[in-house]
């Protein structure tokens, strides 16, 4: 029989005379990923009617456009009836599953080392379920809400342009002129009361923002808290103040400066954009049984569909070419 033996030196840091140094970790994990955006703070979250969640949307009040005026001693009445429609959005489903080998698991305990690190794997299969979950808000590659073709959300983004509410921004137009200007198209439909909340955007387009503003201008913009205590700039608009919210999940084309580089911001009424959930708003945790193998399995799920309402008169898709 051959027998083997590991040399100390393949695991001690210094041996000397009188000391033998071996590794040793700070008990925290050094971790600053990210694990969520404000987007999904922000908009509303409501339970879901069934599959799909179902509600209806009045696009025209009775009298508009048909009520007249006529003679009082002739009286001739125009029959008026609400406009409205019916609407839906599909619910999909995020999972996520975390194996705990039993081995690995009881060795962890008994050294004793990192104690709290099952419990922040599962936090961080949470988180990351949300991340995904965040991202989709935003960019979920489906394309219809009444015939969905991808078990991902139809995302916002996909949703304000399918409304038809888009403009561009040339190389050689003011950004914040840009923005503002549609902000008050948007307030003068006659049809709808549009008030929008807040402009999002990439930190990237935000930076530029300030730039112009100080090249200009020879302005800073003031700043602001928001849900979750981030601190942005506010724009004055002919909706009022609104935060220009840099989200990271917004992404953008080319580089900037180069003439070909698009980065699109998002004029939004967050009132009217609806995260629709089944069974719980936050992700729940399911913890299943032992296989054979002995391993602790976890499996984060979360159902729910993202709406934006009135997509084609309350939201905007600004881009803008640098």
């Amino acid at each position: 029989m051959n027998i083997s033996f590991a040399d100390i030196h393949a695991a001690a840091d210094y041996i000397g005379p009188g000391a033998i140094e071996v590794p040793m970790y700070q008990t925290e994990i050094f971790d600053i990923c990210r694990r969520s955006s404000p987007f999904g703070q922000r908009i509303k979250q409501v339970p879901a009617t069934g599959h799909p969640s179902r509600y209806f949307e009045e696009t025209a009040i009775p009298n508009a456009g048909t009520a007249a005026f006529v003679n009082p001693r002739a009286i001739t009445p125009t029959v008026v009836s609400p406009t409205r429609v019916e609407r839906a959005v599909p619910l999909k489903a995020l999972v996520a599953q975390m194996n705990y080998n039993l081995f690995d698991v009881e060795l962890g305990n008994q050294q004793q080392q990192f104690a709290y690190l099952q419990a922040k794997d599962l936090a961080d299969t949470v988180s990351g379920l949300m991340v995904a979950h965040d991202v989709a808000l935003w960019n979920g590659n489906d394309t219809s809400l009444t015939a969905p073709t991808t078990t991902q959300y139809m995302g916002a983004t996909a949703q304000i342009v399918a409304g038809g509410n888009t403009t561009t921004v040339s190389t050689t137009q003011s950004i914040v002129n840009g923005l503002k200007t549609t902000v008050a198209q948007m307030v003068a439909s006659n049809g709808y009361r549009v008030r929008p909340t807040a402009i999002y955007a990439n930190p990237v387009l935000l930076d530029l923002i300030d730039q112009e503003m100080k090249t200009e201008f020879n302005v800073v913009l003031r700043t602001d808290n928001i849900t979750g205590g981030v601190t942005v700039k506010m724009l004055s608009t002919q909706a009022g103040d609104l935060p220009l919210i840099p989200d990271w999940s917004l992404g953008y084309t080319g580089t900037p400066g180069s003439g070909t580089a698009v980065l699109p911001a998002y004029i939004v009424t967050e009132d009217l954009i609806e995260y629709h959930w089944l069974g719980d708003p936050a992700p729940r945790i399911f913890e299943l049984g032992l296989p054979n193998s002995l391993t602790l399995q976890y499996v984060a799920v979360k159902f729910g569909g993202v709406v934006v309402k009135g997509a084609n008169y309350a939201h905007y898709q600004v881009l803008v070419d640098r």
